[in-house]
């Protein structure tokens, strides 16, 4: 099977509403059921949005009327989608949404995540070919309205729709199992007018078709899964996805120019531009078997390297610098693993995770880069306390951290001499690798599940990307993915303040 997604820059461009062979992610589109006013659905591609637009009686009893953006998908995916209306509307029911359908038939079974113009939001299902849909045995209602953001999962015959408003977290609204369900099934956007003389419009962003894998897979034997380089604005919640593998790379760092992004990628670093491209392999020297880990110094002339040394003990990952142009890098911790994290506001110093002979769980360090002194041990974890993520903020006030001191993994902070630990983040989700914005007045992170180990940071889990202020105040969710290891695991922030760099995931 094809790669679900499609780089962006090879599609069809403009935004009319001609036929094209691909919109967007999509393959197909096409009115089902003849609506006597015709639709359509057309792709932006500066903005990697869409716009659809259809007609129809309804989407209701033995048959529908409306228009689908859809692709032809087997086995287990999840479809996560913002959604808004254009324009006032006429009817209060007209109807947008997701769609996991059986066949193009009129009459074909399927189950739907449905946000009507009046606010209602439901997930309704057809059980069977040309079977009535039945008010309210055919349907879930949720307790609260206008849900824009939506999410349908396939987990074999059980499909489970998740839905939030904007900053918060997906809730599960329901599931419903589909026995007749096969394993090729359309999935896609869909728009109703709920009025067969009237045409609506509605826009769609954020559109990611993800294909998960089970919890017991093994990326060492069956291979990494596709990523999506991506970059975000925080404060509007528009995604872009600006370079895609179907294979592994990890951990985007906004270079200090604005114009490109540095990924991990097969043991090495890469540079890709921000608007799209081929990655760009950077030197750094004897280094070639790089981590996930790299930083670039505030003034922009160095970068920091996590490096795994030949026959070193605790995995071998030490660090390193480098002149930020390329060339070879110097070693800063003989002993290892040493996991780089952060460098401080003075380019002189860098912070990082370390187990040492003599302490056997993780702690955060500090070193100057010039060799003359020793390593700073800045917290004293317990047995099963796990800590990462440390990193400085830009006014050298504080390094902020992940640790789990608290029982759950959280956000913390502390003053650079380790002392005045303080908790920032209070929730039931795992929360690491806090990344302050140059401006210094956000904090960035990733939130794992609940209910994966502690002290765990796995791919291929369904995470958020979260934002809240340093000044302190409850933090938002900002983006809704498949992801985890190698996503945001080090500074991502562009140098305005004003987007992050992230990777995402999907399976073939």
């Amino acid at each position: 099977m094809k790669y679900v997604f499609v780089f962006a820059w090879c599609l069809v461009s403009g935004i009319s509403f001609a036929q094209q062979k691909t919109i967007g992610i999509f393959k197909n589109n096409k009115d089902i059921g003849k609506p006597i006013n015709a639709g359509g659905a057309s792709y932006d591609e500066a903005t990697q949005s869409y716009t659809l637009k259809g007609a129809g009686y309804n989407i209701w009893f033995e048959r529908d009327e409306f228009n689908y953006l859809y692709n032809k998908i087997g086995g287990d995916f999840i479809i996560t989608a913002n959604f808004e209306f254009i324009g006032k509307g006429t009817d209060p029911h007209r109807k947008i949404g997701l769609m996991v359908r059986e066949s193009e038939d009129e009459k074909a079974a399927g189950i739907n995540a449905t946000l009507h113009g009046d606010g209602l939001t439901v997930l309704q299902w057809r059980e069977l070919r040309g079977a009535f849909m039945r008010d309210p045995e055919d349907e879930i209602f949720p307790p609260k309205f206008n849900y824009t953001i939506m999410q349908l999962e396939r987990v074999g015959k059980n499909i489970i729709m998740r839905a939030a408003h904007p900053g918060e977290p997906l809730q599960m609204l329901g599931s419903h199992t589909l026995n007749s369900l096969k394993d090729s099934v359309l999935v896609g956007l869909f728009i109703s007018s709920h009025n067969k003389d009237v045409v609506e419009q509605a826009r769609v962003w954020n559109v990611r078709i993800d294909r998960p894998v089970p919890d017991n897979y093994n990326p060492g034997k069956e291979g990494w899964i596709g990523c999506r380089l991506e970059t975000m604005n925080v404060f509007d919640g528009k995604r872009k996805v600006i370079y895609e593998k179907n294979g592994r790379f990890e951990a985007p760092n906004w270079m200090t120019d604005g114009k490109k992004l540095l990924i991990n990628m097969d043991g090495s670093l890469y540079t890709v531009p921000v608007e799209g491209g081929e990655p760009q392999k950077l030197n750094t020297g004897s280094a070639n078997r790089l981590n996930n880990d790299h930083v670039i110094s505030f003034n922009g002339k160095m970068i920091a390297i996590s490096n795994h040394r030949e026959g070193a003990t605790g995995g071998g990952s030490a660090v390193y610098v480098l002149p930020v142009e390329g060339g070879e890098p110097r070693l800063i911790t003989e002993e290892t693993p040493s996991y780089l994290h952060g460098w401080a506001p003075n380019n002189k110093e860098v912070v990082y995770v370390a187990t040492r002979p003599d302490n056997p769980t993780y702690d955060i360090y500090k070193k100057t880069i010039d060799g003359k002194s020793k390593e700073v041990m800045l917290t004293n974890t317990a047995k099963n306390e796990h800590v990462d993520g440390c990193e400085y903020s830009p006014d050298g006030k504080y390094i902020y951290y992940n640790g789990s001191q608290s029982g759950t993994m959280q956000i913390w902070r502390m003053k650079p001499d380790g002392t005045g630990h303080e908790q920032l983040t209070f929730d039931q989700y795992n929360n690491w690798f806090p990344h302050i914005s140059p401006d210094g007045k956000w904090i960035a992170y990733i939130s794992f599940p609940y209910d994966i180990p502690v002290n765990s940071h796995p791919s291929y889990k369904r995470v958020t990307l979260k934002l809240m202020p340093t000044a302190g105040g409850a933090p938002k969710v900002i983006a809704y993915l498949y992801g985890g290891q190698g996503t945001i695991n080090v500074p991502s922030w562009s140098p305005d303040s004003k987007s992050i760099a992230f990777v995402s995931n999907s399976g073939k």
